[in-house]
């Protein structure tokens, strides 16, 4: 039997468990997290989880590398489990080299609301980790070029379309980070990997007043 499972999702899956393991087995935690986790706008000294105290602060690669590091193992198999479940078949859509652009694209701008949210409104000075600001523009794109596709929710466990179930899921963002509830994930995050997919998305079907050079979604 022949396993097709799509190539960047497979690679992206791979990657996250492979630098988990390095990260909380491998004994690199401090140097990853101080490195290559997103850090506010700045620098200032940082106790890592070793006790070290070192400087750190923002640097460009950290708008991609974020995405990569996970801090638990609830944290990264839910991320994967959700990665596994929507990367398939939107990149068997999209094909391998666009899906890597519309990841890349969510987890960019997912960093930029959280950096962004962080300097103006919430202030703090500590990392940000996780593949979730790419996961949910997938998410995003899932239930909007799969619409009436029926997912199922685990609280009640009843099935709902695609669409409501994404426009739901992104309500419950905006409220919780604009509650402050659930302190520790990063909301904004979520949604602005979910505003760039959909920038993406409207863009790659002709909808905004920039126009691609052909349509490339219907």
């Amino acid at each position: 039997m022949k396993f097709d499972f799509p190539p960047v999702t497979g690679a992206l899956i791979v990657s996250c468990v492979v630098i988990f393991l390095l990260q909380h087995y491998g004994g690199y935690n401090d140097s990853l997290i101080a490195h290559f986790a997103l850090w506010p706008f700045g620098h200032e000294q940082a106790q890592m989880a070793s006790g070290r105290i070192i400087t750190v602060g923002f640097e460009p690669w950290q708008l991609i590398t974020f995405a990569f590091l996970h801090g638990g193992w609830l944290h990264i198999l839910f991320n994967m489990w959700a990665l596994f479940l929507f990367g398939p078949p939107i990149e068997r859509l999209f094909g391998a080299s666009k899906y890597l652009l519309y990841y890349t694209v969510c987890t960019v701008l997912a960093a930029l609301a959280q950096l962004l949210v962080v300097k103006f409104f919430t202030g703090g000075f500590y990392p940000t980790i996780g593949a979730s600001g790419g996961i949910f523009g997938l998410l995003l794109a899932f239930g909007m070029l799969y619409p009436n596709v029926r997912l199922m929710l685990l609280f009640p466990p009843i099935p709902v379309p695609a669409w409501l179930f994404v426009i739901g899921y992104g309500a419950l963002e905006l409220v919780l980070g604009v509650t402050g509830t659930e302190a520790g994930v990063a909301h904004f995050a979520h949604l602005g990997g979910m505003f760039g997919g959909l920038l993406l998305i409207q863009y790659w079907r002709g909808r905004l007043p920039l126009k691609p050079q052909q349509r490339l979604l219907r």
